[in-house]
């Protein structure tokens, strides 16, 4: 965890990442074509971390919190059984161990969000292949709570070149991760893979409560999914071939 405080008094954006050194799939196995892929797993911590590292580079003058929670999956006597439930760290239980990354993610949104109570926070994550397959490597997409947030994501990818576009964070998807054996199902099916996944982490995020006029979220969240821009195939003129370490700029 990285800690910048420029004011006792200013509330704190932060950052929170996941960061998997490696992931086989545990009992269910990759196929190894993905799996040669997971050495870059860590990717979206690397990126948070490298943000943090420009910030004192820079001696930008904001209250910043960078929280990374590290793991690596590989099978074992003590891996989780498929279909097997668990319990959070906020006290939900979650049907389904695969995709377990986002277990971890949704651990680190709560201790984030009780411990530091930010103004706003930011995740990166590639939560699933989805993305890629609706944006591919152009865009990263943006999942939030909050308008004034998405149009300073937007205008600073745009000056970047690191462009992101805009998802729907809605509870319209919620009955896709509704479960008759937990509080929670972590994958909600095929539809919309990358729009459940965000609803599911929504679920971890401690604080957000409503404003006076009830119309707005008091804490701002964005989700960053960047399954489909943390490697390119191709180089740009602004981005060689391989990971990219998207979205750091």
């Amino acid at each position: 965890m990285y800690v910048f405080r420029a004011s006792k008094t200013q509330r704190c954006t932060a950052l929170v990442r996941k960061g998997v050194t490696f992931d086989t799939g545990r009992i269910s196995l990759k196929p190894s074509a993905w799996m040669k892929l997971m050495r870059g797993d860590m990717g979206r911590a690397a990126a948070v971390c490298s943000a943090a590292l420009a910030v004192a580079q820079l001696g930008l003058r904001i209250n910043l919190k960078v929280l990374t929670s590290l793991c690596e999956k590989m099978p074992g006597p003590s891996a989780n059984k498929p279909g097997g439930i668990v319990y959070a760290m906020n006290g939900k239980s979650v049907d389904n161990t695969n995709a377990g990354a986002r277990l971890v993610l949704g651990d680190a949104l709560y201790y984030g969000s009780t411990m530091f109570k930010p103004q706003s926070w930011t995740s990166p994550r590639r939560s699933s292949r989805a993305m890629s397959v609706a944006l591919g490597e152009a865009f990263t997409g943006v999942f939030t709570n909050s308008d004034s947030l998405w149009r300073k994501l937007g205008r600073a990818g745009a000056r970047e070149q690191d462009r992101f576009w805009r998802m729907p964070l809605d509870d319209e998807y919620g009955p896709q991760i509704h479960s008759s054996n937990a509080d929670l199902c972590n994958i909600g099916g095929r539809a919309a893979g990358s729009c459940t996944a965000a609803l599911f982490l929504k679920a971890f995020v401690d604080g957000v409560d409503p404003a006076e006029d009830g119309a707005t979220a008091a804490v701002r969240s964005a989700h960053l999914d960047i399954a489909g821009t943390i490697e390119t195939t191709r180089g740009y003129a602004y981005q060689d071939k391989g990971l990219t370490g998207r979205p750091t700029r």
